[in-house]
């Protein structure tokens, strides 16, 4: 979830990067992500995985990028077996040639046919299928009492008053841009390809509204807990989180965002084949429900919902009511490289770097 995929930086790179020499034969390391959803993973995949093969399995909970990929693979040191990352990042790497073909051969039929079509690419396995969302503090926002509904309400700061906080722009595929449009009057169906100009001129609009643009899952998650916020955008399985702990979070299903992130197989690693057995595991329906009772997002194994509750299936962003009225991010126009030579995804980092400054 863009937990295990925000970007690094590139002084934060050794440590992820480390001698090959000092990584036990067949050891697999495995981005995980940070906090709960770290932890559902280890739970989830990792000790199951490591406990059916014997294979060895070192989680590690720092975000992988493009550029610390890239650098493990050109320099032919490449000591992450299996990285977890968003769907723009996936496919830039995939673009760049960085990425090992999945051998779909070892996948028994059942879990194949099982997997959403957008979930088998031949560069990586989709997990999970997450959502932003809005969401409220209901101490803030009590039930009864006007909520703002739509982007364009949370962007009316006159009529629906408090402290908000929208995602970071700082990564380029991931950032407050659909919202903006869709505050701006853009229908739903419309938003792509998306105008650059007219989204930063909707974000110029609530730029001094904003407290802080979050960056990582665990950091709105904190935010939530903190009541430091009355009403935001957020990953809607951190917020399911606070709210089965008790915290006063509601969600907006309206509008919401999908998006789904990938495991991937640097290209060259030392362990390819065990990589190849450590993504089809998490592929499994079986493995993906143990998932979703501890962490609630999408399954990208449609057969993950025949074991779970109905509880349970109702908290998924992917719940056909939910549907209805959500927005698809279209990743691929991320990827897409204009006449300057850069995809939109760069030229959003390159507009937003400049615009947060001013």
């Amino acid at each position: 979830m863009q937990a295990t995929s925000s970007a690094i930086a590139v002084g934060a790179l050794s440590s992820i990067v480390r001698p090959a020499s000092a990584q036990s034969p067949g050891e697999l390391r495995v981005t995980v992500g940070g906090g709960d959803v770290g932890k559902a993973t280890i739970e989830a995949f990792v000790k199951p995985f490591e406990a059916e093969t014997g294979i060895k399995v070192t989680p590690i909970t720092d975000d992988s990028n493009v550029t610390a990929i890239e650098l493990m693979v050109k320099s032919g040191n490449v000591t992450l077996d299996v990285c977890a990352v968003g769907q723009g990042t996936a496919l830039t790497l995939d673009r760049k040639g960085l990425l090992e073909k999945i051998d779909y051969s070892i996948y028994k039929k059942e879990e194949l046919d099982g997997l959403y079509d957008f979930a088998k690419k031949p560069f990586g396995v989709s997990w999970p299928v997450y959502s932003y969302n809005m969401v409220y503090n209901t101490e803030s926002f009590p039930a009864g009492k006007p909520r703002p509904k739509t982007w364009a309400e949370f962007w009316d700061v006159k009529k629906f008053p408090g402290v908000r906080t929208l995602v970071s722009g700082e990564g380029g595929s991931e950032g407050p841009w659909e919202e903006a449009l869709l505050a701006d009057g853009v229908p739903a169906d419309k938003l792509y390809p998306l105008d650059i100009d007219r989204v930063f001129r909707s974000l110029d609009k609530i730029k001094p509204h904003i407290r802080k643009w979050w960056s990582s899952g665990s950091e709105i998650q904190q935010m939530l807990a903190d009541k430091a916020i009355d009403v935001g955008q957020s990953y809607d399985g951190r917020a399911l989180l606070l709210v089965d702990q008790g915290a006063p979070i509601e969600i907006n299903r309206n509008q919401a965002k999908l998006q789904w992130d990938f495991f991937v197989i640097p290209k060259g690693g030392p362990n390819v084949q065990n990589a190849q057995k450590f993504v089809e595991f998490i592929s499994r329906a079986d493995r993906q429900a143990a998932f979703l009772k501890t962490f609630v997002v999408g399954p990208t194994n449609r057969n993950a919902v025949k074991l779970i509750s109905d509880e349970i299936a109702r908290k998924l962003p992917t719940y056909p009511d939910y549907m209805q009225s959500s927005v698809l991010m279209n990743s691929e126009w991320y990827n897409d490289v204009g006449s300057d030579g850069l995809t939109n995804t760069e030229r959003l980092i390159q507009r937003w770097n400049e615009w947060i400054l001013q």
